[in-house]
């Protein structure tokens, strides 16, 4: 499998999951404000370790990967979303399917790109310190 396929996917079904989950504790406690900072950080940690993890592994086109991976995983989770939020929290409809499809996936995008980008950059930290250390 490709690799952005596997970041695609993955990124996807955890973007999707979470959606869902922070639709299903809004409805059911609608006083748990916190809880979608929280998601969005667990988003968030999670492409940028992934990103910093495929610099120390120095995969070949990383960025590129990403990028194809931002793209494909936006629109995923989007569908993933609604479709999670209409069979296991309410009875979301068909008509929320455009709004996650274009301004959803957009945002989504976004988060799994831009935290995946500055992984990538902390990630080559360890590499530039090794090599700026002197050879003995």
């Amino acid at each position: 499998m490709r690799p952005w396929f596997v970041r695609a996917l993955w990124m996807g079904l955890l973007h999707g999951a979470v959606q869902t989950g922070v639709a299903a504790v809004g409805v059911r406690s609608p006083e748990a404000g916190s809880v979608r900072l929280i998601a969005v950080g667990l988003l968030i940690a999670a492409a940028v370790i992934w990103g910093a993890v495929d610099t120390l592994r120095d995969l070949e086109g990383r960025g590129m990967q990403w990028f194809v991976a931002a793209l494909i995983a936006g629109p995923f989770a989007g569908a993933l979303g609604v479709i999670g939020s209409a069979l296991l929290v309410d009875q979301t409809g068909q008509e929320a399917l455009w709004v996650a499809l274009t301004g959803g996936a957009a945002f989504t995008a976004l988060l799994v790109l831009a935290p995946a980008g500055l992984g990538m950059l902390l990630g080559g930290f360890p590499a530039r310190k090794d090599s700026a250390s002197p050879q003995r």
